[in-house]
Formats: C-alpha cells, structure tokens, sequence
C-alpha cells in the first residue's frame, strides 16, 4: 500500500520554491509551530520567520528558510505563500554572514537617531536563522 502524502507549494511573489508531495510539513506559525499529515482539517494561519520542515515522498527531511507570509492547510495539499523563502541548499553562507555583519554594527551605531531599530533587529533575525539552518548538519 501506498504512503499517503500531501502536495507542498512554497511561493513568493517572484517564484515558486517549492512543489513536491510531502508526508508531512511542519512550518513556524506567529502562535507556534504546527504539524500537517494528509487528511489534516483545514485551517489558514500567519507565518513567522523560520523553517518550514517536510519530508518529502522518498522519506528525506527537507528545509526551507521562509521570513514570514502566511499558510493554508487543507486533507491534500499545503500552500505558503512566502514574502522570501530559500531552500537551505541555497543559502549564501557568506552573503547571510555579511548581512549578520551589517545588522549588528547598524545596531551598535553611535548614530541612534537614523537607525530604523524594527528593520535592523529582522535583518539580524533572519541573518541568524539563515546561517543556522545552512549550517545544520545534513542527515
């Protein structure tokens, strides 16, 4: 008997990062992570930044960094529309390490008055995760 899955879309507003049967997804929802299987009730909710994890029909676990947008979870499919999102093979380690840079010396600026603080600490946020998810050993 065949292992059901459900279909797994990652969009941004310039591509679609992902498209593949899963037989599970977890992603970072604003009120905590959550779990979808097949069959699953529906439900739509906000993402925050993070890493949506699934494992794809082949049983291998795959990551995608997504810095927010929001999901829809229905019995066979999960769709999350992404204001970014990357999967972790393609992340620019170095490119990550240099925005890490900039967020804290714009952060550590003597320059208070000219600093957007919101804009600086999600910079430094998504530097953060962007590196550790790279960064995380492959099983």
């Amino acid at each position: 008997m065949a292992e059901k899955t459900l279909k797994l879309e990652i969009v941004t507003p310039e591509k679609s990062v992902v498209s593949e049967n899963a037989r599970i997804v977890m992603a970072p929802a604003v009120l905590g992570e959550f779990g979808v299987l097949p069959g699953h009730t529906p439900f739509m909710t906000n993402l925050k930044m993070g890493t949506v994890r699934f494992v794809d029909q082949d049983g291998k676990e795959r990551m995608v960094f997504v810095s927010g947008g929001f999901a829809e979870a229905l019995p066979t499919k999960v769709t999350i529309l992404a204001e970014s999102a990357e999967r972790r093979r393609e992340i620019d380690v170095t490119r990550a390490k240099a925005a890490l840079e900039r967020a804290e010396k714009r952060l550590a600026s003597e320059e208070r008055e000219n600093i957007d603080f919101v804009r600086a600490r999600a910079a430094l946020a998504r530097a953060i995760l962007r590196i550790r998810l790279a960064e995380t050993p492959r099983i």
